[in-house]
């Protein structure tokens, strides 16, 4: 898990509380706020979880590379 989706969780979180805060005192701008941080925490952790996915994708792909030089490596050897 990365920065920016661990901020985005914290975003949500804090996006909610105020939303509630706003809805409990009536006050429609707190609610708006928090709607509003709520939003961005949602899109930070989307954006998060594509860098972690890409991340975790480019990993796979030099694994895969390095089996393969491996088994390439062990044809040239062995026969």
């Amino acid at each position: 898990m990365n920065e920016q989706r661990v901020n985005g969780a914290i975003d949500e979180v804090v996006g909610s509380a105020k939303s509630h805060i706003g809805n409990l005192t009536g006050n429609t701008g707190t609610q708006i706020e928090g709607a509003a941080q709520q939003i961005k925490g949602k899109v930070e952790t989307a954006v998060g979880k594509l860098k972690d996915a890409v991340k975790g994708s480019q990993t796979n792909e030099k694994e895969e590379h390095a089996s393969n030089r491996q088994d390439l490596y062990g044809q040239f050897l062995f026969g």
